[in-house]
């Protein structure tokens, strides 16, 4: 079973308002830019990634959670990260029954992620990074 199957069963799986909120917040995330994966890691979250990880969905018994996973380095202009506001790498959003997501920033912070992912690339990629000056050789 490939990973967008699996996150297809789950949100199958999940008949109240945490599936219609998964179903519709992968679909934001797949249209905020070509070339998303969809993964399946850590025994059952959903993940999408572009040249890293982007974000993880999880569906709890309260909320839908979209983790982050380098959200303190975004901006977030529309200031929809609403969990792990103190935390130094990651940030969520936090998404109750009765809760609904700003669509066009979950994009936008989308394509930050993506941006953060390719630059933290290109900085390990070989000549990416700037080149150490030589060390002086004793004569």
């Amino acid at each position: 079973m490939t990973p967008s199957e699996r996150i297809d069963q789950l949100i199958a799986g999940l008949p109240d308002w945490r599936g219609e909120t998964l179903a519709r917040v992968r679909k934001v995330i797949l249209a905020a830019a070509p070339d998303i994966i969809e993964e399946w890691k850590w025994m059952g979250s959903p993940v999408w990634s572009r040249d890293g990880i982007i974000v993880v969905g999880n569906a709890h018994k309260t909320k839908v959670k979209l983790t982050f996973s380098h959200g303190a380095s975004l901006a977030d202009p529309d200031k929809i990260f609403n969990a792990g506001l103190d935390g130094k790498v990651w940030r969520a959003i936090d998404l109750g029954e009765a809760d609904t997501i700003d669509e066009q920033a979950l994009k936008t912070l989308v394509r930050a992620a993506i941006d953060h992912n390719q630059l933290k690339k290109a900085k390990k990629a070989p000549g990416g990074a700037r080149p150490k000056a030589p060390k002086s050789q004793k004569t």
